[in-house]
This record gives C-alpha cells, structure tokens and sequence, in this order.
C-alpha cells in the first residue's frame, strides 16, 4: 500500500506521515505539493485562513476504486495568538481532518485520536503543573488530541498512582537517577533491539566491559558526591544484567556502595533478572547481601511453543521454579513482564498466561503489546509463517483481558508508554499491587529528572532543573566500542552534568 499525502507545507510531514501506519500494515507513505502517480491512495490537504478563522479539509481517493472521502474541520485562532500558536492550529485541524479520512476509509477508530507520541500521561502532568483543574485537563486531551475518554480516565488513574508514589515527583529535579547497562544475554530473543550480546561471543570480554563500567561508576559517583547530588532510584537494566557471575555481580554492588552517595537512603534499587536461565541461588544470595529486593523475572508467554520460537531458552517450568527460588531467598518484590500478541498465540493462549501468572501473584506486572521493532530478527522476517500474529481485533480483545484481570487481582495502572509499529496502536501499561510501584518507571517515562546511563547502550537523559529542557547523550552499544571509548564518554557526561547542575569548575593551575 503506497499512500502519498499532497500538501504544500514541508514542516507538516512528519506528523501527518505518522498517521498514516496507525490505519493500515507495511505501508508506504510520500509526501509532497503535487500528484504522486504510483500511490495507490491519496489525500489532498488543505487550508485556509480568513481573519481568526482556520478551515482545514482533507479528499481521499482510492485510485483503484474510484471512490472518495471527504472530511472537513473549522476552528478559531486563539485572540492574539502568535506566529507559533497559530502554526500549531493549523498543524492539529491537518492532523484532525487526515484522521476523520482514514477512519471513514478503514472503519478503524483511533482511541489515541492524532497522538503518536511515547509519553502521553507527560501531556496531562504538564497541565496539572500549571493548575489547570483536571476536568478542563480532560477536555483539553479529547479536544486538542481526539483522545477518547477512557483513554483520558486511563491517564487519570495512572497520574493518580504516580503522584501517591511520588508525592514529591514536581520536585524531583535536583536529584538524580542511574540506569546501569549490562549489554550481555544467553541469547538474543527475536523481538529485541536492546543491545544484548551473545555473552560467550566475540563482542569484546566481559572483563573489559566491567573495568570501563566500574570506572564510570567511580567517576560519576564521586561527581556526585562532590556536588551534593542526592540518587533516587538505580535501575540495573540490559540486557541482562544476572548474565554474569555471582563473583562479578558482587564486585559492581560493591562498587556501587563504594563510590555512589548515600545508597542506603536510595529510594529504590531494581536489577532485571528478566531471563529465568540466568538465576542462580548464588545470584540470590549476592542480591540478599547488598539489600536489593525488587528484580524482574520475565516470563513473557507461558506457552513453551512461543518461547522456544522467540528464542529465549528457557522452559515454562524454570520461570515458576526460579519465581519460587527468588521467594525463598527473600525477594519480596518481583515484577514480570508479559508481550500480548507473540507470533502463534491469541486469545486462548493469552488466557493461560494469565492464569498461570494468577498461581505466583508477582508485586507488578507490565502487560506490553507486540512491537515490529525495525532491526529486530522478528522485523526483518515478518513475513514469514512462522512470525503471524493475530489481527487487531483479537489484539484489543486480549488488552481489555488484561485490563479485567488487572482489577480483578487488585493490581493499579501506574506508568504507559507507547512505542511506533505497536499491534493495534494499543500501550504498553505497567500495573502494581498499591504502593509498590517502580519509581524507577515512573521518572523515566515522565522525564521529571535527569537519568545518568553507565555502561553499554546506556542512555544519559539530562532534564533541567531550572527549564526542564531535556539533552540526551548515548554510549556506544557494542561492549568493543564501548571498552575503547568509555573514558572519553564519562568525562563528557560529567561536563555535561557541570553545566546541567551549574557547577562552576576550577581551571587548571599553571606550571611555570
């Protein structure tokens, strides 16, 4: 399906081009002022100003059907408003009327209405923070977005449970988290992008990787101390971060308390041990000893079929087993997370992950919605019969499974996020039982604080503290590069921490 969007203004096409991949699968979308005679559909989109009133409507036609579809939208200008306010509202009445098109031409409604973006509970903190009282929050989200209302009730009661965990979560801006890297896995599952090596293969030892990471981890650490930077949360992530030994886990939380302030005071401490064929009783007890309780175990189906597809080698079994192991050994907050709509199952199968997951009643759980994720194997063969998943109705079917189960067991919505080429256009939705949800989750997705990435792939996400404008830097994702570089990439993250948290530096003395 090739679908060409003839509009005059260039600055337009990223947003209306999103659009388009919400309605229709493997579609091709082009962009430009004239006729695009390969399309197999276009859509004209126009607009017109007459003092503070905006018209903007939207012409579908199939080429191959001969059959059309109109749409129209009118709104006013804001009095006064501004070069820039005025570009947004035409930009939104574009969005609007491409959308009503592609909606009368598939049948499909969009319950996110014109919103692509990752972060959509962001838009409704931000008004809270300007005290807009919540019931013209809501109405601002369906009308500005085309948010559907219980998808606004959906963000309601995740802000809700944000702001029980973290009363202070507007204030939080003068401290920091980390999130640690640890780029190895057993192996590598089919639907993956993170950077996650083969930890018995050729991408650089182990041994480099962990000396260049220890090494940031003091750097930063004494940075820290030395400005009187306070550390939220710290959030072990991969990867996975059990793949190596119990001796080498050891080693980096020993630096960790060495080196970073006030561990102890640290509101909360994750370590993903999201594959069961990592965990040992020798992991486990390395985790007793350093204080840390909350860890991921991630079954994703309890369908052995699926996971011996997807490529992650352990059985059903070793979850339940290892699940009770982490019991035994103290653990009493352990999340696990579940993918609706693997390759091969549906409904039925869905089902029997959540009944299995009902006989060990983790303290969270996130329910994740299949993503084609560009460079993943799945991606690249998705084609193929092997990778089928099921089409979008069965797909929400399972979501609002999910979403009963979830109440049904007591368990509260506390963090989404959505990610590009999601089945279904549906979210990813983090649920825990009241009072144990990750902190860690909560500020990453909402982006109230900065987040300083050690290690491989890891990504430093710098929030002001003064203008909340957001900066990023990334490490390389390769353990090779990473263990060539990571000395040039910690004094960079630490000049950029200076100017972050205003620390006037001394110069260097002069030698005479």
């Amino acid at each position: 399906m090739h679908v060409h969007l003839q509009a005059v203004d260039p600055s337009f096409e990223r947003s209306l081009s999103h659009i388009v991949p919400l309605f229709y699968e493997s579609v091709k979308t082009s962009y430009g002022p004239e006729r695009n005679n390969e399309a197999d559909m276009t859509v004209v989109l126009q607009a017109e100003e007459d003092g503070l009133t905006m018209r903007a409507s939207a012409r579908l036609t199939e080429h191959r059907a001969d059959r059309e579809r109109l749409a129209q939208h009118q709104r006013q200008y804001p009095s006064g408003a501004s070069h820039e306010e005025r570009r947004r509202t035409l930009k939104q009445a574009l969005c609007f009327v491409l959308l009503d098109v592609l909606q009368q031409d598939t049948g499909i409604i969009q319950p996110w209405g014109i919103l692509t973006g990752v972060r959509p509970t962001k838009l409704l903190h931000e008004r809270l923070q300007r005290g807009i009282p919540m019931e013209q929050a809501h109405r601002e989200l369906q009308e500005d977005y085309l948010i559907s209302a219980e998808k606004v009730a959906l963000m309601q009661r995740i802000v809700e449970s944000q702001l029980s965990a973290l009363p202070d979560l507007y204030r939080l801006s003068g401290e920091v988290s980390i999130y640690i890297g640890i780029p190895f896995c057993p192996t590598k599952c089919a639907y993956c992008t993170f950077p996650a090596y083969d930890i018995k293969g050729s991408q650089g030892s182990v041994n480099g990787f962990l000396a260049g990471l220890h090494y940031e981890m003091r750097e930063i650490g004494n940075w820290l101390k030395r400005n009187g930077i306070a550390i939220t949360t710290i959030y072990f992530g991969g990867g996975t971060p059990t793949s190596i030994t119990a001796e080498e886990m050891d080693e980096m939380y020993a630096v960790m308390y060495d080196y970073f302030p006030n561990v102890r005071h640290v509101r909360e401490i994750t370590v993903e041990a999201g594959r069961p064929d990592t965990i040992t009783p020798e992991k486990l007890a390395v985790l007793h000893k350093w204080g840390i309780d909350r860890i991921s175990i991630n079954p994703q189906s309890y369908t052995q079929e699926t996971l011996d597809l997807i490529g992650r080698h352990h059985t059903v079994q070793e979850t339940t087993q290892k699940f009770e192991l982490a019991r035994i050994s103290g653990m009493e907050n352990i999340n696990m997370d579940l993918i609706i709509g693997l390759p091969g199952e549906g409904e039925e199968e869905f089902n029997h992950t959540l009944s299995e997951t009902a006989k060990l009643m983790p303290e969270s759980l996130t329910v994740h919605t299949l993503s084609f994720k560009r460079a993943s194997e799945m991606t690249q063969h998705k084609g193929d019969a092997k990778y089928k998943v099921a089409g979008r109705d069965e797909i929400n079917r399972m979501m609002n499974r999910a979403v009963e189960w979830t109440d049904q067991f007591g368990y509260i919505p506390y963090y989404l996020y959505r990610q590009k080429n999601i089945l279904g256009n549906l979210e990813n939705v983090g649920y825990s039982k009241p009072g144990i949800e990750s902190l860690y989750n909560i500020l990453i997705i909402e982006e109230m604080q900065t987040i300083i990435g050690l290690g491989c792939g890891a990504s430093s996400k710098w929030v002001d503290p003064v203008t909340g404008s957001i900066g990023r830097l990334a490490n390389p994702k390769e353990p090779k590069a990473y263990n060539e570089t990571f000395q040039a990439y910690t004094e960079a993250k630490i000049e950029a921490l200076n100017k972050l948290f205003r620390v006037e530096t001394q110069p260097d003395p002069v030698v005479l």
